[in-house]
C-alpha cells in the first residue's frame, strides 16, 4: 500500500476543527451495543434514495437530518422515511449546516464527484464520521487531502466501494494471494455497461428549488443546462471522470486488490467518444494500461452494445461487468455474480462460488463497526485505500485526455518532468468552495 503523504495525528490536532474546537465527546464517543447512530444522508438523488432505503433497514442507528439542494428531492427523501415509521428528518440544503449540527453523528453522502472531497474535510473538521460515495475523489490532489483530513481528526471514512465487504469477493481476493492461480501478471477490469446517448440540450433558467450555485460548489459556473444535472453529471469533466469513474471504479479497486499493487510507474489510456453524436464530453469508449514493472493491470470501459469476456456474461441490465486476472498456473473471474476458478493448459474448472450478503448494508454494518471501535483499519474500504484506487482512474483520464503515455512516480504523486500533466492533477476552485492545501 502506497502512503499518501499522511501527517501524524497529534491531541492538539484531533480537538480542533476549522477553526472551533471538538468537546471531547465528540470526539471520543463509542457507540455502545443500545446506542443508536445518529445519521445525515447528504445528496438524496437516485443513489441518496437507495442509502436511505439502506439505513431504513438497520436498527443500529436512525436518520436524523437529510440534506439536498433540490427541495423536491429533499421533500420526497423526508417522506420515504417518514412511511418507514420514522419521525421525520430534519431537512437542510447547505451541507455546511448539517455539519454544525450536534445531533448528527455521522454523514453518508452520495454526492456527485466533483463534492465528495470538500464536503469529506468539511465533515471531518466538524468531528463526523463519513461514508462517501466512489470515486473517493475529483482528482488525485483531492484524495490525499481526504486521507489528511480523516488521520488528523481520527474520522471513520469509508468509501462507498461495497464491493470489499461481499464475502465472495474477499474469499476470492485471498485466494488469489495464496497463489490460487499462480503468480498474477495480469488483471483486468471490465465496465462494459450500456450507457444510450444524452443527446443535446440548451441551457434553461434554473428550477425552482434548486440552487444551482451549491449544486455546481468546487467547480466553475455555468449556465444551467438539464444534462450537467441528475446523473447526466458523470460525462462532464466538471463534475464527473466518465465511466472509468462512475461504474468502473468498482471494478477497478477489486482489480488492483486481486492484483496486490499500490500505484503504477507509468500508464497509457486511449479511446473516444464513438458513434453518438452528442452532449457528453467523456469518453464511451476506452482502454486503460497501467505498469508495474512485473505485471500490469488494464481496464476497459464499453458503452455502446458488446459481448462479454473471459466467462462474465450479460446480467440482467444487459451488462458485462467484473474482473479477471491471470497467473502462471491458471486464471479467474470474479463479479456480482460469484468467482470461477480455471486451473492448467485445459482449462478446467476447479473452483466456484456464488455471492451471498447484502453488498451495500453490508459495507454500511462495517462502517458503524469502525465507528464503534475508532480503528480506521477496520474499515474494508478505507479512504487510503479508496483514494489509492481512484488515483489509478485519474491517471488514466489525464492520459486519455493528453493523448500520450505518462511516467508515474508514487512517491512523489506526480509525473516526473511533465508540468502540463502535472496540472491536471488538481484544478483551479471556485471561491469558497475550495479544498485547501493544508485540512
Amino acid at each position: 500500500m502506497v502512503v499518501l503523504h499522511m501527517k501524524s495525528l497529534t491531541r492538539r490536532h484531533f480537538f480542533q476543527s476549522a477553526g472551533a474546537a471538538l468537546t471531547a465527546a465528540q470526539a471520543t464517543r463509542v457507540m455502545g451495543a443500545n446506542d443508536r447512530i445518529q445519521i445525515a444522508v447528504v445528496g438524496l438523488g437516485g443513489r441518496g434514495r437507495s442509502h436511505v432505503n439502506n439505513y431504513l433497514q438497520i436498527s443500529e442507528c436512525r436518520i436524523t437530518a437529510l440534506c439536498d439542494v433540490d427541495q423536491a428531492a429533499l421533500e420526497r427523501a423526508q417522506t420515504q422515511v417518514q412511511r418507514a415509521a420514522q419521525d421525520v428528518p430534519k431537512g437542510y440544503k447547505d451541507m455546511r449546516e448539517v455539519f454544525a449540527d450536534k445531533n448528527v453523528d455521522a454523514v453518508s453522502m452520495p454526492l456527485p464527484n466533483h463534492w465528495h472531497a470538500l464536503a469529506t474535510v468539511w465533515a471531518c473538521q466538524a468531528g463526523k464520521d463519513v461514508y462517501i460515495e466512489k470515486p473517493a475523489c475529483h482528482n488525485v490532489f483531492e484524495g490525499l487531502r481526504m486521507v489528511d483530513a480523516a488521520r488528523k481528526y481520527n474520522r471513520m471514512v469509508q468509501i462507498g466501494s461495497q464491493g470489499r465487504s461481499m464475502p465472495h469477493k474477499i474469499k476470492a481476493m485471498q485466494l488469489l494471494k495464496d497463489g490460487a492461480i499462480g503468480k498474477v501478471y495480469l488483471a483486468k477490469g471490465l465496465c462494459f455497461k450500456r450507457r444510450k446517448s444524452i443527446g443535446h440540450a440548451a441551457d434553461s433558467p434554473v428550477p425552482a428549488g434548486v440552487d444551482w450555485d451549491l449544486f455546481l460548489g468546487p467547480a466553475p459556473m455555468r449556465p444551467f443546462n438539464p444534462l450537467r444535472f441528475k446523473y447526466n453529471w458523470h460525462w462532464f469533466w466538471d463534475t464527473g471522470n466518465g465511466d472509468i469513474g462512475n461504474q468502473g471504479i468498482h471494478e477497478m479497486d477489486i482489480a488492483r486488490w486481486g492484483l496486490g499493487r499500490g500505484l503504477p510507474a507509468g500508464v497509457v489510456s486511449t479511446g473516444g467518444k464513438y458513434v453518438y453524436d452528442d452532449d457528453q464530453e467523456t469518453p464511451n469508449t476506452q482502454i486503460a494500461t497501467f505498469d508495474y514493472g512485473d505485471a500490469e493491470l488494464m481496464f476497459e470501459v464499453r458503452g455502446i452494445l458488446t459481448g462479454g469476456e473471459g466467462g462474465l456474461g450479460y446480467d440482467r441490465s444487459q451488462n458485462v461487468i467484473g474482473d479477471l486476472y491471470y497467473g502462471g498456473d491458471g486464471w479467474m473471474n470474479v463479479s456480482d455474480a460469484g468467482f470461477q476458478v480455471y486451473k492448467g493448459e485445459k482449462s478446467e474448472k476447479v473452483m466456484e462460488e456464488k455471492p451471498s450478503g447484502k453488498d451495500t448494508i453490508d459495507h454500511m454494518r462495517n462502517f458503524f463497526q469502525a465507528m464503534s471501535s475508532r480503528n480506521h483499519k477496520d474499515l474494508n474500504a478505507d479512504v487510503e485505500i479508496g483514494v489509492s484506487s481512484a488515483i489509478l482512474v485519474h491517471i488514466a483520464n489525464i492520459s486519455y485526455r493528453l493523448g500520450r503515455k505518462l511516467k508515474f512516480d508514487a512517491k512523489t504523486m506526480s509525473f516526473p518532468g511533465d508540468a502540463e500533466a502535472n496540472r491536471m492533477l488538481t484544478r483551479p476552485y471556485r471561491k469558497p468552495y475550495v479544498v485547501p492545501e493544508k485540512v
